[in-house]
């Protein structure tokens, strides 16, 4: 069963995107926030991370910098998810390691075809 975390403070989107990837047999994982994303990083390793940006405590900039530091989570595949569009923040998003960028408001099909996209070209 593959693993994804979803990492964001909006109680509806993570909702819907647990609601969505559980359906898609997936084993879900839940953060509020970057720290208790890289706090669950240390027991699990997922497939996938879909991480927002502006989050309290560590931001998604932060998360993703300690996500590409461990060797342990080589593999996983990152996917901003934010309300940050500008073509500077994709750029910043990218240039950190992230292996996509969506913009919300955001397609729930699309954010899934992403997410099984990723995992096939790693396969």
């Amino acid at each position: 069963m593959k693993k994804i975390l979803l990492v964001d403070d909006e109680p509806n989107i993570i909702m819907s995107l647990e609601y969505t990837f559980k359906k898609q047999n997936f084993e879900v994982f839940i953060a509020r926030d970057g720290q208790e994303a890289l706090d669950i990083l240390k027991t699990e390793q997922p497939d996938v991370i879909i991480l927002d940006i502006m989050m309290p405590n560590v931001d998604g900039y932060a998360t993703i910098e300690s996500i590409k530091k461990n060797e342990k989570l080589t593999h996983c595949k990152v996917i901003f998810l934010s309300a940050k569009n500008k073509e500077s923040d994709i750029e910043k998003g990218m240039q950190l390691g992230a292996d996509a960028y969506m913009t919300k408001p955001f397609s729930i099909k699309k954010l899934v075809d992403q997410v099984n996209e990723l995992l096939v070209s790693s396969d």
